[in-house]
């Protein structure tokens, strides 16, 4: 198959979820004799950037604002995956809702991948809220299927729209070949297995705040360490950073073999994202068998199963589970192995990567082209 994925910031993965998909499911279907080109947008990509064997990437310019980014540059690759060879395009993202339908008019079924809920981000203000709600209503009738990462948002779009989706999980996996060590470069001495890690983007909905809250409230040499920046935002970095006190480490963002060391090394994990559907950063920390916190949501409930431990987005009911898990290394070890086997059985790349195979395959079916395993007939 001819496979096009739109709607990231592209590969590698600097920046979340999508981007780790891109990557992930890019590499891992060109690995099954399949074409992949990934269309990237520039300001987040270099000369000197490694992409997987036989995964193709098509760069083009993308205006640099939150508003703006993601609808500006979709469109235009769009327009460009129209004029190639694909036989199907994989969208990412909701707000590309109101444009799923441009490779079908040549042809190309499109899927599209809407993620949670966007518009409840408090990043967004009420205009950008009404847009992405009206993205959402175009995204149940725009593209040829609807992909959901999660049973809750699965029932959400048959629920509000009648549209049936096709439920697919992400994937994580701790890499087989350990990371190359980020120590001899990293700004800071971190003790191995004594440090809370928090990774996320830093915005409001993520709730890096709530955490510097609770932490305050904590009594313990452990460091935290925050992973993670905001590309839109400086300002509201800096901000966090003056609420933080001596012991919270920021790093900025991390990515590859650094990011993963730093998973194997934390001692606790920290998750307080409220809006989306199956985070990728709390899957990987399950994955590497981390004992992890994490805001009591229903998607993070979905997610995490009995592998995690839930807290309530008060201040002092995290800092409660933060110090209660320090004080219990037993109750650690017991989620960090229960976390592990949930993120195998539930969370593999490569069933991840077998159910997007057969879902392109079917859309090209359905869109009258041969079987893709026929082309030799």
């Amino acid at each position: 198959m001819k496979i096009a994925i739109v709607g990231t910031r592209g590969i590698p993965a600097r920046y979340g979820g999508f981007e780790t998909l891109a990557e992930q499911l890019s590499a891992r279907l060109a690995a099954r004799g399949h074409e992949v080109t990934v269309y990237c947008r520039r300001p987040f990509t270099t000369p000197d950037d490694v992409v997987a064997p036989r995964v193709r990437r098509v760069i083009l310019p993308t205006i640099s604002s939150k508003h703006f980014d993601t609808a500006f540059h979709t469109l235009l690759s769009l327009i460009h995956v129209c004029f190639t060879a694909a036989d199907v395009v994989f969208i990412c993202n909701v707000a590309n809702g109101p444009i799923a339908w441009i490779p079908r008019l040549v042809g190309k079924p499109t899927a599209l991948n809407v993620d949670g809920l966007d518009r409840k981000r408090k990043k967004w203000n009420l205009i950008g809220r009404s847009s992405l709600y009206l993205c959402e209503l175009f995204s149940a009738f725009t593209p040829t299927r609807v992909v959901t990462d999660s049973r809750i948002m699965e029932e959400y779009y048959w629920g509000h729209y009648r549209r049936r989706s096709t439920f697919i999980a992400y994937g994580a996996e701790v890499p087989a070949n350990g990371a190359a060590s980020m120590l001899a470069t990293r700004p800071f001495d971190l003790v191995a297995k004594r440090f809370i890690l928090y990774v996320s983007r830093l915005e409001p909905e993520n709730n890096p705040e709530l955490l510097l809250e609770a932490y305050r409230h904590v009594q313990t040499d452990w460091p935290l360490v925050i992973v993670g920046g905001n590309a839109y935002d400086a300002p509201y970095v800096e901000r966090l950073k003056s609420l933080a006190d001596r012991r919270v480490i920021f790093l900025g963002p991390v990515y590859g073999s650094g990011y993963w060391q730093l998973l194997r090394d934390a001692g606790l994990y920290v998750f307080a994202c409220e809006v989306g559907g199956v985070h990728p950063a709390l899957i990987e920390a399950m994955a590497a068998q981390k004992p992890v916190l994490y805001l009591d949501t229903p998607e993070n409930r979905e997610t995490a199963g009995d592998g995690g431990m839930p807290f309530r987005a008060h201040g002092a009911d995290l800092a409660a589970g933060v110090s209660r898990l320090l004080a219990d290394a037993n109750l650690c070890k017991e989620l960090g192995r229960k976390a592990q086997e949930r993120a195998a059985r539930v969370f593999g790349w490569e069933e991840t990567t077998q159910k997007y195979e057969a879902l392109f395959s079917e859309l090209i079916v359905k869109n009258g082209h041969r079987h893709p395993g026929n082309e030799r007939e």
